[in-house]
This record gives structure tokens, sequence and C-alpha cells, in this order.
């Protein structure tokens, strides 16, 4: 009777096979590829030793679990969070210069390299928060494959209207992207809400660099081309 109970529950509310590794590895190799080919003014220097690490770690993890995360390994989920850490510092260290460059009218000349320069930036950012939101909610995907945590730090849409979803759907990495890439845009959230005071913390500061990063972007290629 427990166990039709249990299957009766949403998929995010019970134990699942997890979801697939393979998403958030393109994730983690998009986001390097971003960083290095930043123009050097801007980047971490020296860029190929940070390369070489994160693709190290990445690949670990790859290869300790290339396909299904269903269900939690702290070893895992360190080496996720140390890889995570390392791509913020990077693109925090990026903007930074960026941002200072902007502020003194030095650096990028050319509106076209500017823009895109900033556009990488500020991709980067947007997937460097969804694999944050990725990684914490309900205690990770790990955690959240068992379905042991029944309080969530993001409620979806499908969360409150189940009936407007398939039976078997629960969050998965591109939902958090998409959170994250309309967080971003919008300054703001839209359809997930944050509900834990973290979530809301750490959503409030992606708006913050998202905001100050577009503006003085938009605000300096405008100028040059004046």
């Amino acid at each position: 009777m427990q166990a039709l109970e249990r299957r009766a529950e949403p998929a995010w509310r019970r134990a699942t096979r997890g979801e697939p590794r393979l998403p958030v590895i393109i994730a983690g190799v998009t986001t390097i590829a971003f960083e290095l080919s930043l123009p050097a003014r801007v980047a971490d220097r020296p860029r190929w030793v940070f390369g070489i690490i994160a693709l190290v770690i990445l690949l670990g993890i790859y290869i300790a679990n290339p396909r299904r995360i269903d269900h939690p390994s702290p070893k895992l989920r360190f080496a996720s969070m140390v890889f995570i850490a390392i791509l913020s510092v990077n693109n925090a260290i990026s903007a930074g210069r960026l941002v200072l460059d902007l502020s003194r009218a030095q650096g990028i000349r050319s509106p076209g390299e500017l823009l895109l320069t900033g556009a990488a930036i500020w991709l980067t950012n947007v997937i460097v928060f969804s694999l944050w939101y990725w990684e914490l909610d309900r205690g990770g995907p790990g955690r959240r494959a068992e379905g042991a945590q029944p309080y969530p730090d993001f409620l979806f849409p499908q969360m409150t209207s189940p009936d407007l979803a398939p039976p078997d759907w629960e969050p998965a990495f591109v939902d958090y992207f998409y959170m994250s890439f309309t967080n971003a845009t919008a300054f703001s959230p839209t359809d997930v809400m944050p509900m834990s005071r973290w979530a809301k913390l750490t959503m409030l500061l992606q708006s913050a660099i998202s905001l100050v990063t577009v503006v003085l972007v938009i605000a300096r290629a405008v100028n040059i081309l004046k």
C-alpha cells in the first residue's frame, strides 16, 4: 500500500532513475571554451592553467559517473562544486577587469569585439549560475533522484500544476539553465520562484551581475560608435 502511495506522488517527490550527466558535461565544456576565448586583457592569466585544471576535474567526474546521477556521491559532488567554483572565480575576474576598463574608458576599442566579449562573459555567467542552481537545489541531483528532500528550493510550474506535466517530470539541468537565462535577462524571477533564502540571494546576485554587465557593455559600445 505504501509503495502504491509513493508511486502516486509526483516524480520530483519520489525516487527516480536520476538525470543524465551529459548535458552538464556539455555545459561545462562550453563554459571553458567561452572563458578561453576571451581577449588577453580581460582573461585570467595564465589561461591554459585554468583550462587544464577545469578539464581534468570535469573529465574525472565524467569517468566516475558517465551516465545517470541516480544516487548521492559526496566525492563527486565535492569535485563538481570545486569545478563550478573555479568557473565562477575565473568569470568574476574577467567580468571585474572588463567593468574596470569600461569605467575608465580603456581597453577594447572595437564595438564588435566589446559586444562579443561582453556576450561571452554574460553567457558564461548564465551557465555558471545554472550549474550552481542545479547542484544546490534540494541537496543536488543525487539527493533529488532519491526523493529525499520534499521541500524545493525552486518552485517550477510543473510542481504546482502536475496535471499539465507528464507523470515522470522532474527538474533537470535544462530547466535550471532556462531559469538562469530568464533571471539574467529579466533581472528577476519569471516562472520559477525561489523558495529558500539562499536561492533568493543567489538569484539576486546573478541579476545584479547581469544588469551591470549589460548596461556597461552596451553603453560603452554606443559611446565608441559615436
